[in-house]
Protein backbone atom coordinates (compact mmCIF):
# COMPACT_ATOMS: atom_id res chain seq x y z
CA UNK A 1 0.00 0.00 0.00
CA UNK A 2 1.31 3.72 -0.91
CA UNK A 3 3.09 5.14 2.38
CA UNK A 4 0.40 8.20 2.04
CA UNK A 5 -2.84 5.97 2.03
CA UNK A 6 -1.24 4.28 4.72
CA UNK A 7 -1.00 7.88 6.98
CA UNK A 8 -4.26 8.48 5.64
CA UNK A 9 -5.71 5.58 6.90
CA UNK A 10 -4.28 5.38 10.36
CA UNK A 11 -5.29 9.06 10.73
CA UNK A 12 -8.90 7.90 9.94
CA UNK A 13 -8.86 5.52 12.39
CA UNK A 14 -7.44 6.68 15.13
CA UNK A 15 -9.86 9.87 14.60
CA UNK A 16 -12.71 7.52 15.49
CA UNK A 17 -11.32 4.79 17.63
CA UNK A 18 -8.42 3.77 20.12
CA UNK A 19 -7.64 0.73 18.91
CA UNK A 20 -4.60 -1.70 20.00
CA UNK A 21 -2.14 -3.14 18.21
CA UNK A 22 -4.06 -6.63 18.19
CA UNK A 23 -7.48 -5.01 17.55
CA UNK A 24 -9.32 -5.74 14.53
CA UNK A 25 -9.86 -3.01 12.28
CA UNK A 26 -12.59 -4.84 9.64
CA UNK A 27 -14.39 -6.91 12.24
CA UNK A 28 -17.82 -8.51 10.39
CA UNK A 29 -17.72 -11.85 8.88
CA UNK A 30 -17.49 -13.22 5.35
CA UNK A 31 -20.99 -13.70 5.17
CA UNK A 32 -21.71 -10.24 6.47
CA UNK A 33 -19.40 -8.98 3.78
CA UNK A 34 -21.18 -10.74 1.04
CA UNK A 35 -24.75 -9.57 2.30
CA UNK A 36 -23.65 -6.25 2.12
CA UNK A 37 -22.04 -6.95 -1.48
CA UNK A 38 -25.56 -8.87 -2.74
CA UNK A 39 -27.31 -5.65 -1.47
CA UNK A 40 -25.03 -2.79 -2.91
CA UNK A 41 -25.40 -4.07 -6.38
CA UNK A 42 -29.41 -4.33 -6.26
CA UNK A 43 -29.22 -1.11 -5.26
CA UNK A 44 -27.21 0.25 -7.40
CA UNK A 45 -28.43 -1.96 -10.28
CA UNK A 46 -24.98 -3.26 -10.95
CA UNK A 47 -24.21 -6.68 -11.65
CA UNK A 48 -22.78 -8.34 -8.30
CA UNK A 49 -18.83 -9.50 -8.67
CA UNK A 50 -17.05 -11.81 -6.19
CA UNK A 51 -15.10 -10.60 -2.92
CA UNK A 52 -12.40 -11.91 -4.90
CA UNK A 53 -12.95 -9.92 -8.19
CA UNK A 54 -11.83 -7.04 -6.46
CA UNK A 55 -8.07 -8.74 -6.35
CA UNK A 56 -8.57 -9.94 -9.24
CA UNK A 57 -9.04 -6.18 -10.77
CA UNK A 58 -6.39 -5.32 -8.51
CA UNK A 59 -3.70 -8.11 -9.87
CA UNK A 60 -4.74 -7.06 -13.38
CA UNK A 61 -4.32 -2.89 -12.44
CA UNK A 62 -0.83 -3.72 -11.53
CA UNK A 63 -0.07 -6.01 -14.57
CA UNK A 64 -1.70 -3.14 -16.68
CA UNK A 65 0.71 -0.61 -15.05
CA UNK A 66 3.68 -2.72 -15.97
CA UNK A 67 4.76 -4.83 -12.74
CA UNK A 68 6.65 -7.50 -13.07
CA UNK A 69 5.00 -10.70 -11.99
CA UNK A 70 7.79 -11.62 -9.18
CA UNK A 71 6.89 -8.61 -7.45
CA UNK A 72 3.00 -8.61 -7.94
CA UNK A 73 2.67 -12.09 -6.83
CA UNK A 74 5.18 -10.60 -3.89
CA UNK A 75 2.16 -8.09 -2.62
CA UNK A 76 -0.68 -10.21 -3.25
CA UNK A 77 0.34 -13.27 -1.43
CA UNK A 78 1.22 -15.94 -4.02
CA UNK A 79 3.06 -19.01 -2.78
CA UNK A 80 4.15 -19.46 -6.36
CA UNK A 81 4.52 -17.55 -9.16
CA UNK A 82 2.96 -19.52 -11.51
CA UNK A 83 -0.25 -18.64 -9.36
CA UNK A 84 0.26 -14.58 -10.75
CA UNK A 85 1.05 -16.44 -14.25
CA UNK A 86 -2.49 -17.40 -14.46
CA UNK A 87 -3.10 -13.63 -15.14
CA UNK A 88 -1.13 -14.30 -17.94
CA UNK A 89 -4.03 -13.36 -20.80
CA UNK A 90 -3.89 -9.94 -19.25
CA UNK A 91 -0.45 -9.68 -20.78
CA UNK A 92 -1.02 -10.05 -24.53
CA UNK A 93 -0.94 -6.17 -24.69
CA UNK A 94 2.43 -6.27 -24.06
CA UNK A 95 3.13 -8.53 -26.97
CA UNK A 96 3.19 -5.38 -29.56
CA UNK A 97 5.32 -3.38 -27.67
CA UNK A 98 7.76 -6.04 -26.83
CA UNK A 99 8.40 -6.57 -30.71
CA UNK A 100 8.29 -3.28 -31.37
CA UNK A 101 11.29 -2.94 -28.43
CA UNK A 102 13.14 -6.21 -29.86
CA UNK A 103 12.29 -4.82 -33.49
CA UNK A 104 14.17 -1.08 -32.59
CA UNK A 105 17.54 -3.22 -30.68
CA UNK A 106 17.69 -5.46 -33.86
CA UNK A 107 17.77 -2.24 -35.80
CA UNK A 108 19.90 -0.03 -33.67
CA UNK A 109 22.50 -3.07 -33.27
CA UNK A 110 21.87 -3.70 -37.35
CA UNK A 111 23.14 0.18 -37.87
CA UNK A 112 26.09 -0.36 -35.05
CA UNK A 113 27.30 -3.08 -37.42
CA UNK A 114 26.73 -1.32 -40.37
CA UNK A 115 29.00 1.87 -38.83
CA UNK A 116 31.71 -0.82 -37.79
CA UNK A 117 31.90 -2.76 -41.35
CA UNK A 118 32.00 1.33 -42.77
CA UNK A 119 34.87 1.68 -40.33
CA UNK A 120 37.03 -1.31 -41.27
CA UNK A 121 36.51 -0.39 -44.66
CA UNK A 122 37.73 2.63 -44.50
CA UNK A 123 41.60 1.46 -42.50
CA UNK A 124 42.01 -0.49 -45.47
Amino acid sequence: MPEFLTEEIKEYIDSFYKLKPKDLIFNFSKSYLHHEMDRGSKKSQVKRIRIHDLRHSHVSLLIELGFSATAIADRVGHESIDITYRYAHLFPSKQKEMALSLTQVRNNKANDWKDLLEEDDKDV
